[in-house]
């Protein structure tokens, strides 16, 4: 038989390579790793690399019981954190981890096998498996494999898996100790930098052959105040698709400052008071809201199933006039930035909605296939060991006219909401519950007291239809990771500064 591929076993390559798993230490931590940088064709050529000729074949396997679609995924991920707590180097981890997923469509159904076991007979093994998601006598021949290339929207110039852990260690140590000196009432300080730097190999039975190498960077800082028996948090960090380069003592400096402000400004917060309200979401911090309200409701497959809230709505007003909302992987250096998403397909900007109107969903393969629908670049998945699913990359509210001032003068008594927390969804009907970690009183159009407890209540198509002012100033900021049917993803939100006319606080005052 013709040899496709050099056997090498995920064990064997572990060992020839770098070895995976987690390192927990509180001595310093970076005598447990080499001073030494990987080598430069690290990411570039690692072992995972399959030949075209293997991921042909595989393909080939793959349509042979009738399948109309077939794909081959192929991962190396290199992933590092190191953190900060209680005045010493809490722990370190690096590991390691690859394989190959492959993936057949027969109509709606989905045959999904993988392995990290990257010998020939193993692949052939898990493609055959897959392919019995079909079960049709006529094959469908693959059209050969072509390579491509596609814009790069990363800000990556060094790769932070080139650092070593005692480099990485003076940015948390610069943070920890602006954080303790920034106010007598700091009594903790946490500190945490990781990166993950992954390699991807895309091919699929429609001829398309695409390669990406991604890096995902985050330096966070989180500080604790205590005076009596009040206590607060306050939080910052900087991260996204963004190499090293973007950090340096200057930014861990920067993100303490930013944590202990909010950590002070919430010390002396007051119950937030309970009924309905105008409120104003500062520019930024309150993407999460978008995302989790309005986005999840967009996405195809509960489109298609009629599980979402907006499933009959394509080309109908949902929103006032002056909202639109977009979901963009082409954001350079955003958390949610992809080049291509974990099917192939080039990151794109989708508008979702439209001065009000909703005149697209959110769509992987699978679901614009049966919907008859264009791709949009959001077949995302977290790892080899998962089937792709529509999810959001960048979603924010785009920029309107008003000017910020202008609408926060136009509140006479509401809420003004710095950040939005995590909360509870249902795409379903679109209810919402999220939590304010920063929020404010509005009183005659003036920001005043903090406020503590802040709930906002309600569903997501209310306050669409509620948004009455949208600021020009739009900010894509921070981001985290998304969950969605067991799988996690990082992703990215913003929005410019907005009022929404009425919304229900949950609070402890009446």
């Amino acid at each position: 038989m013709k040899s496709y591929f050099k056997p090498i076993t995920r064990r064997k390559f572990l060992k020839k390579g770098v070895t995976g798993g987690a390192v927990m230490a509180t001595l310093p931590v970076w005598k447990l790793f080499s001073f030494s940088s990987p080598p430069s064709d690290f990411y570039v050529n690692p072992a995972v690399n399959l030949s075209k000729e293997t991921l042909e074949k595989l393909i080939e396997i793959g349509l042979q019981k009738g399948g109309e679609f077939t794909e081959v995924y192929v991962e190396y991920n290199v992933g590092n954190r190191i953190s900060l707590e209680e005045n010493k180097i809490y722990g370190a981890g690096r590991g390691v981890d690859m394989g190959v997923g492959i993936r057949v469509l027969h109509g709606e159904k989905t045959g999904y096998a993988y392995c990290d076991d990257l010998s020939f007979d193993k692949l052939k093994q898990t493609a055959e498996i897959a392919s019995y998601i079909a079960a049709e006598k006529e094959m469908r021949k693959p059209v050969g494999l072509k390579s491509s290339k596609v814009p790069s929207y990363y800000m990556v110039k060094v790769s932070p898996d080139t650092i070593v852990p005692q480099d990485k260690a003076k940015l948390l140590w610069k943070a920890n100790s602006v954080g303790r000196d920034y106010d007598k009432k700091v009594n903790q300080v946490n500190v945490g930098f990781s990166d993950i730097n992954k390699k991807i190999i895309i091919a699929n039975s429609a001829g398309n052959w695409v390669e990406d190498v991604q890096t995902i960077s985050r330096l966070i800082v989180s500080i604790s105040a205590i005076e009596g028996d009040k206590r607060s948090r306050g939080y910052a960090y900087k991260g996204g698709t963004l190499g090293y380069e973007n950090y340096d003592l200057k930014v861990a400096e920067e993100l303490a400052k930013d944590a202990g402000r909010m950590a002070m400004a919430m010390l002396p917060a007051e119950d937030a008071p309970a009924g309905e309200y105008p409120i104003v979401m500062a520019k930024g911090h309150c993407g999460t809201f978008f995302h989790e309200a309005i986005g999840h409701s967009l996405e195809s497959d509960g489109i298609r199933k009629k599980t979402s809230c907006f499933w009959d709505k394509k080309e109908k007003m949902i929103a006032s006039e002056i909202t639109s909302l977009a979901d963009d992987g082409t954001v350079p250096g955003a958390r949610g930035t992809i080049n291509v998403d974990d099917e192939g397909t080039p990151a794109q900007n989708t508008v979702l909605i439209k001065n009000g109107k909703c005149i697209n969903f959110i769509f992987d393969r699978l679901n614009a296939g049966l919907m008859k629908e264009k791709l949009t670049g959001n077949g995302r998945r977290e790892s080899y060991q998962h089937y792709p699913l529509p999810r959001m990359t960048n979603t924010y509210l785009m920029a309107g006219k008003d000017d910020p001032e202008d609408i926060v003068k136009s509140v006479k008594k509401g809420i003004y909401i710095s950040r939005i927390g995590g909360g509870n969804v249902t795409s379903v009907t679109g209810r919402f519950v999220f939590s304010v970690p920063e929020g404010y009183l509005i009183e005659n159009g003036k920001v005043t007291k903090p406020l503590k407890g802040i709930q906002l209540m309600g569903s997501g198509p209310e306050v669409l239809k509620n948004i009455v002012m949208v600021g020009p100033d739009l900010e894509i900021w921070g981001g985290g990771t998304c969950g969605k049917s067991g799988q996690a993803k990082p992703c990215s939100d913003g929005n410019p500064t907005l009022k929404v006319s009425k919304i229900t606080i949950g609070g402890a005052k009446v």
